[in-house]
């Protein structure tokens, strides 16, 4: 069976079928079987590191925070929130407990304490068990998960759900003992070989109706957590040549499968923001989300805008050509930033790196963009990073972590500052000024008049023009950097 491109109501039937195909007959049936093996709830997996205390500028005890202190009020503009609401950390499960430190060039280089021989799902649930006692231990409230890392995919659909709803039961009791929270979850569409081609922009209506089954499992799973968002990362939707590929068509079943999702977040009282997360490409050489002004421009050709936002990860931003602080802009203004993936990428590397970011100087630029929104409403700052390859101890789990959230909360204090100083805002808006005194109405007006303008003018505003001043201006952000 395949979907033709059409406008009249068969298109409107496949797609419907496939998403009820989804639904309804492949839901979960079935039980999970327990591991023969007890999850051990006693077992520590960082023995040797104690919780992550706040020590001030003046500490050189790299298990501690200099500048980040969780409780701590930061003002902007008599606006107050703690630095830990400013913030909103959240860790990301795939990187810290799932990540192995293979590479296309090596094997995994890493042996947690958590990948232990027995069966899968004893594993997942140490691993369950691991990230709640790391979260506690590094003092952040929030962390994200795809669904098939934190729960390992079975023979069937039927069994890969079975696998989420134990799992989910467990981090559901975690995190109520622990008091945290998902920020986000996600259906992870672009490991498997069924999505070689993608999933909503699969040519294989099964591949649709199974991407279609996954989502809703997912945010199932999300919902059950009290998760406050859900992303959608299309590493696979996207292609390789247009010389097989149908680029109308698959846009289209892309906006369709959008909706449908937006649709069942609706249906299952499910209040969290949906986010799509832009990358330009990798794996897939061309991807549809390339950017924010692409995913934008997605949105508002499908009339999503009031249904998603953008999720932000830096390093994406700088592989479509963008600095991360330029992709926020774009998303903030349109009202369209909802979160961020926080990290950054090796200038000498043309890949995904996915580092930790630990520039004070950066940070403080994207917080700019942040705090200029008042803030990331139910979005946070996600770390999706990764220890280097070499790092293998838990340890460097925690320096890694400890130094992103230093300088991010680094970041936020001065940027704070610069906007509460005033002088950057007020030197942005008087070289705009000229606007302010024009006697003619920008909305109302037509090139025939603003031509009769410029012919009255005395002489030619190139005499007149001037200068930009970016020194001057990077003088003043470096006052607090």
């Amino acid at each position: 069976m395949m979907l033709k491109r059409m406008t009249g109501p068969g298109v409107v039937f496949s797609l419907a079928f496939a998403f009820w195909f989804a639904v309804v007959v492949t839901g979960s049936t079935a039980a999970a079987v327990p591991d023969e093996k007890c999850f051990d709830d006693e077992k520590e997996m960082f023995p040797d590191i104690q919780a992550i205390k706040y020590e001030g500028p003046e500490s050189r005890n790299p298990l501690s925070f200099r500048y980040y202190h969780a409780e701590e009020k930061v003002c902007v503009q008599n606006y107050c929130r703690k630095m830990k609401d400013w913030l909103r950390f959240s860790v990301a499960f795939w990187h810290t407990f799932r990540g192995d430190g293979s590479d296309p060039f090596g094997s995994p280089t890493k042996a947690w304490p958590w990948e232990v021989e027995g069966g899968e799902m004893e594993v997942a649930r140490l691993r369950m068990k691991a990230n709640f006692e790391f979260l506690e231990k590094l003092g952040v409230d929030y962390w994200c998960f795809h669904d098939r890392d934190i729960a390992p995919e079975g023979d069937t659909l039927q069994e890969s759900n079975a696998n989420l709803e134990e799992i989910v039961k467990l981090a559901k009791e975690l995190n109520k003992k622990y008091r945290k929270k998902v920020l986000w979850g996600t259906a992870q569409l672009f490991k498997h070989k069924r999505y070689m081609h993608g999933a909503a922009t699969s040519p294989d209506v099964g591949v649709f109706a199974y991407g279609a089954a996954q989502v809703k499992a997912a945010m199932d799973a999300t919902y059950a957590l009290g998760g406050e968002n859900f992303v959608f990362w299309g590493g696979r939707e996207g292609y390789q040549t247009l010389l097989n590929t149908d680029l109308s068509l698959e846009l289209d079943h892309l906006g369709k499968f959008m909706k449908m999702a937006a649709d069942y977040k609706e249906s299952i009282g499910f209040t969290g923001t949906l986010l799509i997360e832009p990358k330009p490409q990798e794996p897939t050489k061309h991807q549809y989300d390339w950017d924010v002004a692409t995913t934008a421009n997605f949105l508002h050709n499908n009339n999503l805008t009031d249904k998603f936002k953008i999720n932000v990860e830096c390093n994406h931003a700088t592989l479509s050509g963008h600095s991360c602080e330029h992709e926020l802009k774009v998303a903030s203004i349109q009202g369209l930033l909802g979160n961020i993936d926080i990290n950054t990428g090796d200038p000498q590397i043309g890949w995904d790196t996915d580092q930790f970011l630990t520039d004070p100087s950066e940070a403080t630029r994207l917080m700019l963009v942040v705090l200029s929104q008042g803030g990331l409403q139910s979005g946070g700052l996600n770390f999706d990073a990764k220890l280097r390859r070499e790092s293998t101890s838990v340890e460097d789990l925690f320096y890694a972590h400890i130094s992103g959230i230093d300088a991010m909360a680094r970041g936020l204090r001065q940027a704070a500052a610069i906007i509460n100083d005033g002088r950057l805002s007020n030197f942005v808006e008087e070289r705009y000024s000229s606007f302010e005194s024009f006697p003619i109405d920008l909305a109302k007006t037509n090139f025939q008049e603003l031509e009769q303008y410029a012919l009255s003018l005395q002489s030619d505003p190139a005499v007149n023009i001037e200068s930009a001043n970016q020194e001057k201006a990077e003088i003043i952000f470096n006052f607090y950097t």
